[in-house]
């Protein structure tokens, strides 16, 4: 039996804010790793020339009627911004994907292949890393669901409840690990990727800001855990020394 002093509802609410905050975490990490966003920006692009009938500032008017070619050659060959158009692109960890000019939709490539030979290991590590983050997230919510649901003692609770704080500081150890080798290798493609893909202006995207939410909500699980086995524990050592005075004072006071 649980202890006296130790009310259920306080367990109970400790147990259910450990699992709310590990399974925020877990919903958080496998949105941002399935997604593309985790850096956003702009490449600076030269203009392509129009074809047929298009028109507009997203293309080069060549041998237009209301000009002549010398004109348009002069045109061509400036130097200025005019000549130039910026294409939006977000990345991820699995692909890369940036506008069309003049067309709809995007164009998508895969980001393993725009890194840089000498980094593709640390992605790759990386890579392997976000899944094991999501795997122990996964375990950690497993166990917790299990400690609420399921109570054969409180010696066994105290057990799941260890295993599971283990777990989940594993799990924000990896996670904060993974996040970190990603972007070093994000800098390291932007400064010796492609020179078909380096970006002009990037930032941070919201894919990049969950994934840290998750790692904090993860790290709060954890905590809240280990707050509640230690809690436990300390619960158990004043009752054990209430039993332990209680029955020194029965033996130097027996009763006649």
């Amino acid at each position: 039996k649980m202890p006296a002093s130790i009310p259920e509802a306080d367990r109970r609410h400790r147990a259910s804010a450990a699992f709310s905050l590990s399974f925020l975490s877990l919903v958080f990490s496998i949105t941002a790793f399935s997604s593309s966003y985790w850096c956003e920006g702009t490449r600076k692009v030269a203009k392509p020339f129009c074809k047929g009938d298009s028109k507009g500032d997203l293309c080069i008017r060549f041998n237009s009627p209301d000009g002549n070619s010398s004109q348009a050659v002069q045109y061509i060959w400036e130097t200025g911004d005019d000549k130039f158009v910026e294409k939006k692109f977000h990345a991820g960890i699995w692909y890369s994907c940036e506008e069309m000019i003049n067309e709809e939709g995007e164009k998508c490539r895969s980001f393993i292949s725009l890194t840089p030979a000498s980094d593709r290991g640390v992605l790759w590590l990386s890579i392997v890393a976000e899944l094991l983050y999501v795997v122990l997230l996964l375990t950690g919510n497993i166990l917790m669901s299990v400690e609420m649901c399921y109570y054969s003692s409180v010696i066994d609770g105290l057990k799941i409840n260890a295993f599971s704080a283990v777990v989940t500081v594993l799990a924000g150890l990896l996670g904060m690990v993974a996040h970190m080798m990603y972007t070093t290798v994000f800098q390291m493609t932007v400064n010796l990727g492609p020179e078909d893909w380096r970006p002009h202006t990037w930032d941070y995207g919201w894919s990049y800001g969950l994934a840290w939410t998750s790692f904090a909500c993860c790290m709060a699980a954890a905590v809240t855990t280990i707050n509640k086995y230690t809690k436990t524990i300390l619960e158990f050592k004043h009752k054990r020394k209430k039993l332990e005075r209680s029955f020194r004072i029965q033996y130097k006071f027996p009763d006649h």
